[in-house]
């Protein structure tokens, strides 16, 4: 895309409804509307150009423009805000039209409190829109003060992200948008100033109402009300249909779990962290005209089950189906396998991932919905082999970017107020903003993340070396949510491995750039930590720490082992598993190493039971115990639809399907298949969408007989791996193989 697209001139003003923030405790206002009724010539192509803060709805001529919602992404608003280009040829009339926006609060004008302070944020203010119309690609024209605006008085009379949205229908404005509406009792528009950040354009997919889900099962409650029960965890809202007198209150509360007795919704999981309002809470206000149907506009859930109650008046609530949101990114990849367990945990792997992507990637969508840096990390294998995030990925990277201080140093979520530097950071959050980048280059060979964010990976790094003392890093958060703390191994180990996987792929990522002096120093570095690491940290004898399954799986697979112990270091990773009977004996970040070291070096059988052993802690003990997404911890006290614990997706492409992500060959240029079965596991299918093509691998193992079938892209070369180590190359079109092993 070329340079001139994504940044644009504006013959257009920022404006508002005239409101200011004079101070920190300014009152949650209704949602403004704006409209404009302009006459058009005759045109051959329209498009607009709009960003609404904190969230918009555009319309034209009474028509919604496009199927976005929760549109534009969060972004660090005063460094940078994201327009959104429609083509609305065949909208637009010649003659008189009428151009109409709403405007939420969302990110940007957090009216109620929480503990991460975006209700202080540099940012704050009330709801802002520019926007401007081009026919023929000239202007005709912009928002300015000749925009009409209803300031108050309008149906959304509360909408905050992490509370919910109330809508009044008695104040419903019919045909508001539509040329002739009568506006004399509208104000004139406020000309403002924007958010301070640059504009530019949203080239990630937007977020939309991905499908529909239908209640599984209702019951009522103790209070007279219904829950409905979606079946899983979702992000998005409900959409109901309702009749009744004018005046009666419905109110929906959205949970993801039902208290003891099972007669009432149970939110004390996800509400901790707000400190004013409702927490998941939606209300609609009859009008009493008929059939009634609403669903929220700027706001968000993440629920399993809703609550559907008559707060006052009387009313007979029709129908409820559940509306399913996440970035709409397409699907291009999957797996399934003989295990039936194992491939349900790859779908709701998948689920939690999608989940956890509305407009940024979250940790989860209910009491949070930040952009944990860490929680990505972790998940983006999983991601990169489901679902084409180029350039979704690319736009929060460019948020960590516009985030970062001066001296080189990340918040540990991202978007923030300014919350996250002094503690929810360190390198095994905070290296995101580096692996993500080479992750999209091996996945799908761009590098134009790499490129773009090179300055400031340096100056990352850069700040990585102030923290260091003799090498060694001991501030971050690490191997989060162990299910027994003390078993946790220390934070200096987790957060020096980091330090040298980042070092050594800035690196590889100065030499993809010719940046061979930058490369240089890098190798240098990356040498002089993992000597410190390795005389700090590694006592003999196969053992790194204390021994723990987290400390030898980073040392194996971040390559900080020596070649000569990776043996040792690897069998003792392999009996320290068999002696806890292949249990979860580490965090979110051995969640991730242990099954991969394991596979890497030759204990294939043994990462599989790690995986798929059932008692606590452990993957299939959450199964067991109901769980349709991943969740937050293995008790399953707190969150349940978190992605963290979620490379396990990746794990199953990689290892048991074979495909193998190589970065001498990026985008599967050159392929490399390398299936490892299982005794436990017949058959495995999976498929890819390569940047060549699909690739699509089938094998059975029965009997001691290994067969395969193949099909990769058109003149992609490959070769496959055997079971038995024997290599057969193979190239275009479909091939089979069969062989005992």
């Amino acid at each position: 895309m070329k340079n001139s697209d994504i940044t644009r001139t504006w013959n257009a003003h920022w404006i508002s409804a005239g409101f200011t923030h004079v101070d920190w405790r300014a009152p949650a206002r209704p949602a403004p509307f704006f409209r404009k009724e302009f006459e058009c010539p005759i045109f051959r192509n329209a498009s607009i150009y709009i960003c609404g803060l904190g969230y918009y709805e555009l319309h034209l001529n009474g028509a919604k423009v496009g199927n976005h919602v929760l549109d534009p992404v969060p972004t660090q608003y005063d460094r940078r805000a994201r327009y959104i280009k429609y083509d609305v040829t065949a909208l637009l009339n010649k003659g008189i039209n009428t151009l109409g926006v709403i405007l939420g609060d969302g990110w940007y004008n957090a009216s109620t409190s929480e503990v991460w302070h975006f209700d202080k944020a540099a940012w704050i203010d009330y709801p802002k829109v520019i926007c401007e119309l081009e026919i023929d690609g000239v202007s005709l024209l912009g928002t300015d003060e000749s925009w009409k605006c209803l300031p108050e008085g309008g149906p959304i009379i509360f909408n905050a992200l992490r509370n919910g949205e109330f809508y009044d229908a008695r104040k419903e404005l019919i045909g508001w948008n539509r040329t002739g509406y009568d506006d004399r009792s509208w104000i004139s528009s406020t000309i403002c100033p924007g958010p301070g950040g640059v504009l530019t354009l949203q080239t990630m997919p937007p977020c939309r109402v991905i499908s529909d889900s239908l209640p599984k099962r209702k019951w009522k409650n103790i209070h007279g009300g219904d829950i409905y029960d979606m079946g899983y965890g979702i992000s998005g809202w409900v959409k109901i249909k309702v009749r009744g007198e004018t005046g009666t209150v419905v109110k929906l509360r959205y949970s993801e779990l039902i208290s003891s007795t099972g007669d009432e919704i149970d939110q004390s999981n996800i509400n901790s962290f707000i400190k004013s309002g409702e927490v998941q809470t939606d209300r609609y206000i009859l009008n009493g005209e008929g059939v009634g149907e609403w669903e929220p506009r700027f706001t968000y859930h993440g629920f399993n089950f809703v609550e559907v109650s008559i707060e006052s008046g009387q009313a007979e609530v029709l129908e409820v189906i559940g509306r399913i949101v996440h970035t709409d990114f397409n699907s291009i990849g999957g797996f399934e396998a003989s295990h039936k367990e194992l491939t349900k945990l790859f779908q709701i792997t998948r689920r939690s991932f999608v989940g956890n992507f509305v407009g940024i990637p979250t940790d989860c969508p209910h009491r949070e919905k930040n952009g944990w840096t860490g929680d990505a990390l972790i998940a983006s294998d999983t991601g990169l082999f489901n679902f084409d995030l180029t350039e979704s990925y690319a736009c929060w990277l460019q948020s960590i970017a516009d985030a970062q201080r001066p001296n080189g140093q990340l918040p540990g979520i991202v978007p923030t107020g300014g919350w996250g530097f002094n503690w929810g950071a360190g390198p095994v959050w905070d290296s995101a903003f580096i692996q993500i980048p080479y992750n999209i280059y091996i996945y799908r060979g761009d590098s134009s993340a790499i490129e773009r964010n090179f300055q400031s990976m340096c100056r990352y790094l850069q700040y990585l070396d102030s923290l260091s003392n003799k090498n060694i890093i001991k501030s971050g958060l690490g191997d989060w949510c162990h299910h027994d703390a003390s078993r946790m191994v220390e934070s200096s180990f987790t957060s020096t491995a980091y330090y040298y996987w980042d070092a050594i792929t800035m690196a590889k990522c100065a030499k993809l750039l010719a940046c061979n002096s930058e490369a240089a120093l890098f190798e240098q570095l990356a040498n002089t930590i993992k000597t410190s690491f390795n005389d700090i940290f590694y006592h003999g004898n196969g053992i790194y720490a204390k021994g723990e399954p987290t400390a030898l799986a980073l040392a194996l697979e971040l390559k900080l082992c020596p070649e000569t112990e990776r043996e040792d270091v690897a069998k003792s990773l392999t009996e320290h598993m068999a002696r806890r009977n292949y249990r979860a004996d580490f965090g979110i970040i051995g969640a991730k190493y242990v099954p991969r070291a394991l596979a890497a070096n030759g204990y294939m059988e043994a990462a599989f039971q790690v995986v798929t052993q059932p008692e606590y802690p452990g993957w299939m003990n959450w199964l067991s115990r109901g769980a349709e997404n991943l969740w937050e911890a293995w008790k399953g006290s707190s969150s349940r639809n978190h992605i963290m614990f979620g490379d396990v997706a990746a794990w199953m492409m990689q290892f048991l399907a074979g495909i193998v992500p190589d970065e001498a060959h990026p985008g599967f240029s050159q392929i490399t298949l390398k299936p490892q079965p299982v005794k436990d596991i017949s058959h495995v299918k999976a498929f890819y969408e390569t940047p060549a093509g699909l690739l699509r691998i089938t094998w059975w193992n029965e009997n001691g007989n290994f067969r395969i079938k193949v099909s990769l892209p058109e003149d992609i070369p490959g070769h496959i791996i055997m079971p038995d180590r024997s290599i057969q190359t193979i190239s275009n079109g479909e091939l089979y193989f069969s062989k005992r092993c």
